[in-house]
C-alpha cells in the first residue's frame, strides 16, 4: 500500500510541476509584432508584376506572414469607418519579434527589391508590438 501511495504522490507532484512549468512558458511567450503598410501605388502594372510577388516571397522567406492586403488596385477593398477614406493600398504583416522584422527590413533581398518598388509606389510602414493574450 505504501508503494502505491508513493507512486500516486510522485505522479501528482509531476503533474503539478508540469503545470507550473507550462504556465511559466506561456508567461514568457512574447506577443507577435505587426507591420502596417500604407502604399500609394503610382503604376499598378509595374507594382503588381515586378515588385509585389517578389516582396511577398521575401517576407515569407524571412519568417513574416501576410495577414491582410487591400485597397486601390487590390481584389479586396478597405472599408473606412471614420475619417477620410484611404485611397492607397494597405498591408498588414505579422512577425514573431521586432528582431525578425528589423532583419527583414535591412536584408539585401528586401533592399534590392525595394529599389524596384520605389519606381512604382511610395511606402509608409509602422510597426506595433501585439498585446499579451
Amino acid at each position: 500500500m505504501k508503494t502505491r501511495n508513493a507512486i500516486a504522490l510522485t505522479a501528482l507532484a509531476g503533474i503539478g510541476l508540469g503545470a507550473a512549468a507550462m504556465q511559466g512558458l506561456h508567461a514568457q511567450a512574447k506577443p507577435p509584432v505587426y507591420l502596417v503598410g500604407l502604399i500609394d501605388v503610382s503604376n499598378e502594372d509595374g507594382y503588381g508584376k515586378e515588385y509585389a510577388p517578389k516582396a511577398q516571397a521575401i517576407i515569407k522567406d524571412a519568417g513574416g506572414r501576410l495577414i491582410a492586403t487591400g485597397g486601390a488596385g487590390a481584389p479586396v477593398q478597405v472599408t473606412t469607418l471614420e475619417g477620410e477614406p484611404y485611397k492607397g493600398r494597405l498591408v498588414i504583416q505579422q512577425w514573431d519579434s521586432m528582431d525578425k522584422i528589423k532583419a527583414w527590413h535591412t536584408s539585401a533581398a528586401y533592399q534590392e527589391n525595394r529599389k524596384i518598388g520605389d519606381k512604382y509606389a511610395q511606402f509608409r510602414f509602422v510597426v506595433v508590438e501585439g498585446r499579451p493574450q
